[in-house]
């Protein structure tokens, strides 16, 4: 069959096979890409005894923190996947294929984790050695790949599982299990590992440089290896697990919609995975496009802009022979088109090149401490407004434009369009992502092992732009999640029938819902935010014991306890996680089980949680963003420079920034996806207590 043209008539399951089969081995192709690059990564030189000491240290701290998560999640999976198949069956979709489907989700998104994490710790020290033997150029294209991992294990498996599955099955609701399972496992992997590594950064700051007056990495602080190993565990393995669960969701929220559209039909199900396929090799391409050319941002930005106008052409061609007209192309680029201006935008609130950041570190000049924080607020709060007009008209264009052709199901399958639009760039975008920790690591690394100056001023520039890539791909995180979640959303409503008789705002239950669901981010963010405060305390009373009580420490004449600050993280972090996963999956399911509650309320649940979750989100990730790079434009010599007063005030914003920007704010999207993808699941059970 040729998919570039479909004859018109109904396409049977049997007629989409040889689609879907595409498909697949595209994922695998991207997984063989993966396999590639981490092979020329691994045969990069590692540097000196000491150089591969420090790495070795980092990389046994991040399996060891990855292994014991997994024992946690294990058990977590386990009672899901019975939970799944006892109540979740229907004649149309057994419990135990959904079940199955949701273990597959999970082991997918554990092992895409685990790859990229895995070679950005192998990658790290070789960037830092790169730097060293050939300077910016080759010190960029061994982090790029190094991310490059990450991202084709994300794309690979995602799309592999999604489409292996309905392959065997034919039947979108026991897909929505692989989506269950991606997005268990990226909260659990996002708040562990935001945990872990702001828990290490914080309380690596306040007794590194505010009590015991160290710069930044310096060996002698005993919390700088458990801070490199947040890096891979939250900024890596946590960010991939979150842009998986995107990903996958996009797809099958996208999926479902057209199954559920008569118009739309098995022509929107090729159409979807054709996409997603382009946009893996788009990624592929685009990747080549990533050269050192003395700027690393322009060269990272070239290979965003070439993958997206990839997109753009598929999005045009397939939309036309697939789905006979261009309009639902047009939902697609809408989507891509606000990702990729919401990581621009991200970056005007949160680059030091732009007016916000520089505000700030003015304010730290002025006023201290106290106005750092208050300007740091305030740009948070500035920066929600672009993104949600941007989000906006997204919906609104990419529903239009599909309800032209297929009616109201035509312009909820556009919105689902949308979401994959912005997410069909994603093996490019976590690549971008992923880099950032890597060449963190790699200044960190350089540092420790007192390497040539010349090696810092390449590693801290590649780290700057890393801090700004990374603050767009968070941009993007929660842009996508917005789409995502909200097309998942109209996938509820139609599990559960609120279409026959739609939701009213003015039902005391849907009120109750929406105030439930819009306290739920304030709630869940204050518990990591706590778990973080928490951890660092106790850090920070580890290192300032260390350098009490390790003679010759403070001078540099012996050697830090590193293991014992990884301990401690590993543990906090562990123990923190519980509570606000559980939050996540259960209140969904009380809900929509509470008889004078119900799936009404439950809808509400879901709208109050979206809307209040994505300001928060994206205000929580951009304050803490730009306090982190005002403190960086002060370290470049502004105010003062380093050592000064204003730096101080600058270092008190980007301690409190840090689980703003690296825990709580990511982790909200997983938590308003999470709830979403859980109502959707469980929707058989609501029902049967609703006496449905």
């Amino acid at each position: 069959m040729n998919i570039l043209k479909f004859e018109s008539g109904t396409l049977t399951f049997e007629a989409i096979r040889g689609p879907l089969m595409v498909a697949i081995v595209i994922a695998i192709l991207a997984l063989v890409f993966a396999f590639v690059l981490t092979t020329l990564v691994s045969k990069e030189d590692e540097g000196t005894d000491k150089m591969k000491e420090i790495s070795a240290s980092i990389r046994e701290g991040a399996k060891a923190f990855l292994f014991a998560e997994y024992r946690i999640l294990l058990i977590v999976i386990v009672v899901l996947f019975i939970a799944i198949m006892m109540f979740t069956g229907t004649s149309t979709a057994p419990g135990l294929l959904s079940a199955i489907s949701f273990l597959v989700g999970a082991c997918f998104s554990i092992l895409a984790g685990y790859f990229g994490m895995n070679i950005a710790t192998k990658a790290n020290v070789r960037t830092a050695n790169g730097a060293k033997t050939g300077g910016m150029n080759k010190a960029l294209l061994i982090a790029f790949r190094g991310g490059s991992v990450m991202g084709m294990s994300v794309v690979g498996f995602g799309l592999l599982g999604c489409a292996a599955i309905y392959f065997i099955t034919g039947n979108s609701e026991i897909l929505t299990g692989y989506s269950l399972g991606a997005s268990t496992i990226a909260l659990f992997a996002r708040v562990g590992g935001g945990i872990y590594t702001k828990a290490a950064d914080v309380g690596a700051d306040i007794a590194g440089k505010t009590i015991e007056d160290l710069p930044e990495d310096d060996p002698r602080n005993p919390a700088v290896i458990a801070d490199n190993v947040g890096d891979n565990v939250g900024d890596v393995a946590g960010m991939g697990a979150d842009l998986f669960e995107s990903y996958v969701g996009a797809i099958i929220s996208a999926i479902t919609l057209s199954v559920a559209s008569p118009a739309i039909g098995n022509r929107g199900v090729i159409f979807t995975f054709v996409l997603a396929a382009s946009g893996i090799v788009a990624a592929i391409i685009s990747a080549q496009f990533v050269r050192g050319n003395g700027n690393p941002q322009k060269a990272l930005n070239t290979g965003t802009y070439v993958s997206s106008v990839l997109v753009v052409i598929a999005a045009i061609v397939f939309s036309n022979s697939i789905l006979g007209n261009v309009k639902y192309g047009v939902s697609i680029i809408a989507g891509l088109l606000v990702g990729v201006i919401i990581g621009k935008i991200t970056e005007v609130y949160t680059s030091a090149d732009y007016k916000s950041v520089k505000h700030i570190a003015e304010q730290s000049n002025k006023g201290g401490a106290a106005t750092t924080i208050i300007s740091g607020i305030a740009v948070g709060m500035k920066s929600t407004w672009i993104t949600i007009v941007l989000i906006c008209l997204a919906t609104i264009i990419a529903y239009n434009f599909g309800s032209q052709v297929g009616g109201m199901a035509g312009g909820l399958y556009g919105i689902a369009l949308a979401a994959v639009g912005m997410l069909s760039t994603t093996g490019i975008t976590v690549a971008v992502d992923a880099y950032g920790p890597i060449a963190d690591n790699a200044g960190g690394i350089a540092e420790m092992a007192g390497l040539d100056e010349s090696v810092r001023e390449v590693t801290d520039t590649l780290d700057s732009v890393g801090n700004t890539t990374a603050a767009m791909g968070k941009g993007f995180a929660i842009g996508s999640a917005a789409l995502t979640a909200l097309a998942l959303f109209v996938s509820y409503a139609n599990a559960v029938r609120l279409f026959d008789e739609g939701i009213n705002i003015l039902e005391p239950n849907t009120v109750v819902g929406l105030l439930i669901g819009a306290m739920l981010p304030f709630l869940f963010s204050a518990f990591t935010m706590e778990s973080v405060s928490k951890a660092a305390g106790d850090m920070v009373t580890e290192v300032v014991r260390q350098m009490e009580q390790i003679p010759g420490l403070k001078e540099g004449n012996a050697k830090a306890d590193y293991r014992r600050c990884v301990e401690i993280s590993t543990h906090a972090s562990l123990r923190e996680m519980v509570l606000p996963g559980l939050l996540a999956v259960l209140v969904p399911i009380l809900v929509g089980c509470i008889p004078f509650l119900g799936t009404k309320a439950l809808g509400g649940v879901l709208a109050g949680s979206l809307a209040s979750g994505v300001c928060m989100a994206i205000f929580m990730s951009n304050a803490g963003g730009a306090w982190d790079n005002a403190k960086k434009y002060i370290e470049q010599g502004a105010y003062g420079g380093k050592g000064s007063d204003t730096h101080k005030a600058a270092v008190v914003g980007d301690t409190v920034g840090d689980p703003f920007k690296d825990t709580s704010g990511p982790s909200i999207n997983i938590l308003i996806k999470l709830m979403t993808i859980v109502s959707l699941v469980f929707a058989p059970l609501f029902l049967k207590f609703a006496g449905m």
